[in-house]
């Protein structure tokens, strides 16, 4: 027996060893073979989840500390789906889509994903540059020669990781257990910094258990902090709809993006790797738990925490001793001004029946809503500014001192950029196998690592560039976010499949609470997708045209996934 065989065989002995046995010894065993739930939480603690996580403390503050857990609930279910799917059939799931249901959801889904790895990429390398330049080691500069030099450390390593996986279960086991370190250094770092921040008194607990209770009433009302200063503005109900549709925008694009579409992708082709079968479906289950739901629960929360305890409803940073916005921040709080004011002006021309194209009326009309706004305006307008992590290190460094604020904090942020980065890699690597039909090629594999990999060389340089970051990120935000409803669609169908899943399919009860938890979560991904789709869709040019043509693709695919799946399942029951 070769050790590729030893491996899954030792595992299936211990899972059977412990399956009459209580919660405790079951935890026990499944921690030591927990693996792929860590690689997903390695890839959805990233430069997204930061940024997510710290203008939802800026903007909310405490009040939605619920968001991240519940909505990542709902990605689990769906990826406890598809683990399910996946590990009873044995089978690499694009095949199986393409037999099963249709090959323009196999083939849409594998393009964006590849697409994703590339694209997304380019942000974790600019932000790992970032965290060694800024946070650890500033005496580097941020010269070109720098930044290149940094991206090629952090490609190197990457590569390397990556290397290991394909050495075999033992290169398996050292990748997982890499990643494991990375994942457990990322949620230390933000931990440590609540730990710091508690220890001066800076955060209010009561106030963060509060907000643990879902309360969807912020999809319709602003956190209660801004309701002196929007009660003594010059536009209350202005302010109030701009305030809300950026916390309702922020909970529903959360529900639809919790879990990325190429997470679909790397959990089923991960956990065949590991040649995990049926046996192995509690255990998948519980891996998600461990790997993925707690260490992103965990630091997001904390950085919600601490960007709450630093941001919301407060200006400091914004503001010098003058009253004047930084340098920094001067064009996006302008920005926020000339939105308020130009939304002022349209309400006046609708009063009074004035067409928002007529420039001669329309002129006046921003002019005077400008010399109208206040202070309590320009308060706001600063404190709805959206913050950067090193506007976050520099805030902290008061509070905890700079070995927290920079240290610490850096190594968080450079340990969720690099681990992004080897999973992005190791995922392109699996989606390159499947475009050439090579499964077992490690040449291929190494190409779409590097291919990932060689993109996001050029993050740095590429995603400073307005025009060029929009070129890049607008598709590839709609292809994702009108496919990962279709994602949760289609393994959907496969759990109800008897042509794909044969007597493994659920029966009973266990059935039906598997389609009201599966139909629960889709049907929240896919209002949130939507939501977000229609309201780029109203965007000038071509972001407001990608996001239209998103949302068409999003129709015609859920058509043919239901025509599809009706077809196939009428052939397989007049076969029996």
């Amino acid at each position: 027996m070769s050790s590729n065989d030893e491996q899954p065989n030792r595992e299936i002995e211990i899972l059977e060893s412990v399956a009459d046995k209580g919660a405790l010894a079951k935890a026990k065993a499944y921690t030591k073979l927990s693996g792929p739930g860590w690689l997903q939480g390695a890839i959805t603690l990233g430069g997204g989840s930061l940024a997510g996580a710290l203008y939802l403390g800026t903007i909310s503050g405490y009040n939605l500390m619920w968001l991240q857990p519940l909505a990542m609930i709902c990605g689990i279910i769906m990826l406890s789906a598809i683990a399910y799917v996946t590990l009873s059939t044995g089978q690499r799931p694009f095949g199986v889509i393409n037999k099963g249901l249709s090959p323009l959801l196999g083939w849409s889904w594998l393009i964006a994903v590849i697409l994703a790895n590339i694209v997304w990429c380019l942000p974790q390398f600019n932000l790992g540059r970032a965290a060694v330049q800024q946070n650890l080691l500033p005496s580097l500069g941020e010269s070109a020669v720098s930044t290149a030099g940094i991206c090629w450390v952090l490609f190197i390593v990457a590569f390397a990781v990556n290397a290991s996986y394909e050495g075999g279960n033992k290169g398996i086991k050292w990748f997982e257990r890499i990643l494991k370190v990375m994942v457990g250094i990322i949620v230390v770092s933000f931990f440590l910094v609540v730990v710091t921040l508690t220890s001066k008194g800076a955060i209010p607990w009561g106030e963060i258990f509060s907000g643990l209770i879902p309360n969807f009433s912020y999809l319709f009302n602003p956190a209660p902090a801004y309701a002196e200063l929007i009660g003594s503005s010059s536009a209350p109900e202005i302010w109030n709809e701009i305030i809300s549709e950026k916390q309702r925008d922020i909970i529903i694009a959360a529900f639809g993006t919790a879990v990325g579409i190429n997470m679909t992708f790397l959990l089923p082709y991960s956990m065949l790797r590991k040649k995990w079968g049926q046996k192995h479906r509690g255990l998948a289950i519980f891996d998600l738990s461990i790997g993925l739901f707690v260490p992103f629960v965990i630091a997001t929360g904390c950085v919600v925490i601490a960007s709450a305890s630093q941001f919301h409803s407060k200006t400091d940073d914004i503001f010098d001793e003058t009253g004047k916005p930084f340098a920094k921040v001067a064009k996006a709080y302008q920005g926020s001004l000339d939105g308020l004011a130009d939304k002022k002006a349209k309400a006046e021309a609708d009063k009074n029946e004035i067409d928002h194209e007529d420039k001669d009326q329309m002129d006046p009309l921003i002019a005077s809503a400008k010399k109208s706004l206040n202070e309590s305006d320009r308060n706001i307008a600063a404190m709805l500014i959206k913050r950067d992590n090193a506007t976050f290190a520099t805030s902290l460094a008061p509070l905890t001192g700079d070995t927290v604020a920079q240290v610490v904090f850096g190594v968080g942020v450079l340990g969720m950029a690099l681990s992004t980065i080897i999973i992005l890699m190791l995922i392109n690597g699996f989606a390159f196998q499947e475009l050439f039909n090579q499964p077992g090629s490690k040449t291929v594999y190494f190409i779409g690592c590097a291919v990932s990999g060689s993109a996001g060389l050029l993050g740095p340089f590429i995603w400073g560039d307005g025009q060029a970051k929009a070129a890049l990120a607008v598709p590839t935000s709609v292809i994702g976010g009108s496919l990962i409803p279709i994602a949760y669609f289609t393994f959907f169908l496969m759990m109800n499949s008897r042509r794909v899943l044969g007597d493994k399919r659920p029966t009973g009860s266990k059935r039906v609470i598997w389609n009201i938890l599966m139909i629960g979560s889709t049907g929240i991904a896919t209002f949130g997708s939507v939501w977000v789709l229609n309201g780029n869709s109203k965007a000038d040019g071509f972001a407001g045209q990608a996001a239209t043509g998103g949302l068409i693709f999003l129709v015609v695919l859920f058509l043919v996934g239901v025509i599809s799946f009706v077809v196939k399942e009428s052939k397989t029951s007049g076969s029996n």
